[in-house]
């Protein structure tokens, strides 16, 4: 175990929860039961990402990273204001694209910038990138 991990793990863990938050309160604003349906799906495999994230944390005797509280507000803020303003599937599915997209970048960059991270910890973050796109692929029915 060394820093790289330890960063990478709590990107993901982070990334995680930061997925989980906006999916949540997207859900809450949809009246399309298809689109909630996919977006409870791909919120329950976050959850289980960040869970793992949160065990190996715990493993290395390390505690797992939260959002900061700016941040979550922010985003929280800013998805209010697009739902509000154009609150529709098409909008719904055009938000969770940008957070995927912003989470592929971001633990893709991890990636490469923790490159001395143990083998697993990167397994996960490729797991992580992975269902990102996933999720992006899925939701492009609802475009």
């Amino acid at each position: 175990m060394n820093n790289d991990t330890i960063s990478l793990l709590k990107e993901c863990n982070s990334g995680c929860k930061n997925a989980t938050d906006s999916m949540e309160q997207v859900m809450g604003l949809l009246h399309d039961q298809n689109l909630k349906t996919l977006i409870s799906d791909f919120n329950q495999r976050h959850i289980k990402i960040g869970d793992e994230c949160h065990q190996l944390l715990n493993n290395y005797g390390y505690d797992e990273k939260d959002p900061s509280p700016v941040s979550k507000v922010m985003s929280f803020i800013s998805t209010e204001v697009k739902m509000m303003n154009d609150n529709n599937t098409k909008k719904a599915a055009e938000i969770m694209m940008d957070g995927c997209n912003m989470g592929i970048k971001t633990i893709s960059g991890c990636i490469n910038q923790y490159p001395l991270a143990d083998y697993e910890s990167k397994k996960l973050a490729e797991k992580l990138v992975a269902l990102e796109q996933e999720f992006v692929d899925e939701l492009k029915k609802f475009l």
